[in-house]
């Protein structure tokens, strides 16, 4: 397959330009080459996602956003993953349908965007029926989004942040546009996929979930992020209320980081929505942040199994 590799990438907001064709890594971290994680069955995403034998996670390495707390942190800044061809992607894509996955689950690809899409259309011309969930922090632009018409058909985003103050956004993220730009591209996701739709066993087969996770102290601007979302979608979305944030590392810079979620915040998060009327969203039990919901990332299911 012909890969188009950006000599000036825009692929994310962050614009930054970088001639990845030539090697130069953009912000995201990305260079000339295709790089994955891990490629293996899932159980913890949420009950429609992750129904039937797991979902079929594609986790890939490097991230436009880049958030200091991330969970994935190894992936999305350390750069850890193996490098792949687009053919090698589509065999894994009909790997996973292989092991009964209920879904593919692409995970922070945006930034291989140019890969992605011909091994999707490979894979279908091969037996690829899966529904295929686009996995992304919400910081994508609007090209981005029109360009995976026809290839997503769920969006399982997260909107991380509130509009003011920003400056959650500005002292994690690096992004004082993310408002902005994720509430413009949840728009183009819900006018693109519709309402949430699933088969007769309860399994996804279209539309959007919006996760938002809680993080410490910062519950009020929680309540001001659910309240947008509601206000604005209504029903026309499934929402997603995360308490299991967890230090990936000690902070020095943000030393409130470093404590866990506490359980009275998520309550009166959860408490506040109902209270909004939104009384049907997934939530997670208490020591959701003990759970293990970080797979090992140990490029399980990337390189191809050896003959026998």
């Amino acid at each position: 397959m012909n890969i188009t590799i950006p000599t000036k990438c825009e692929l994310c907001p962050r614009k930054c330009g970088a001639n990845r064709a030539e090697g130069v890594r953009g912000f995201c971290g990305a260079g000339a080459s295709l790089k994955l994680a891990r490629a293996a069955l899932h159980e913890w995403e949420e009950p429609p996602i992750s129904a039937r034998a797991g979902s079929g996670t594609v986790f890939f390495s490097n991230c436009p956003l880049r958030c200091v707390y991330c969970q994935n942190i190894d992936i999305s800044q350390g750069g850890f993953g193996l490098e792949i061809t687009t053919e090698r992607l589509a065999e894994i894509f009909l790997e996973l349908q292989a092991q009964d996955a209920a879904n593919i689950n692409l995970v922070t690809a945006t930034q291989y965007l140019p890969w992605v899409l011909p091994a999707l259309e490979q894979a279908r011309e091969q037996g690829l029926v899966l529904p295929v969930v686009w996995n992304t922090s919400g910081y994508e632009t609007l090209e981005t989004i029109a360009a995976l018409a026809g290839f997503v058909d769920i969006y399982l985003t997260d909107f991380k942040y509130g509009k003011a103050p920003e400056a959650a956004a500005i002292r994690y993220s690096q992004a004082p546009d993310y408002f902005d730009v994720a509430s413009a591209a949840l728009d183009a996701m819900c006018t693109q996929v519709g309402s949430p739709t699933f088969d007769d066993d309860g399994i996804m087969q279209r539309g959007v979930i919006v996760r938002h996770l809680l993080l410490p102290g910062q519950l009020e601007e929680s309540k001001a992020v659910m309240k947008y979302l509601w206000e604005r979608l209504g029903e026309t979305v499934l929402y997603s209320v995360m308490n299991q944030y967890t230090p990936p590392q000690h902070f020095t810079d943000f030393p409130e980081l470093n404590e866990k979620t506490t359980d009275e915040d998520y309550h009166a998060l959860l408490d506040y929505m109902d209270a909004l009327g939104m009384d049907d969203y997934f939530w997670q039990e208490g020591g959701a942040a003990q759970e293990s919901f970080i797979p090992p990332f140990d490029t399980t299911g990337v390189e191809k199994a050896a003959c026998t």
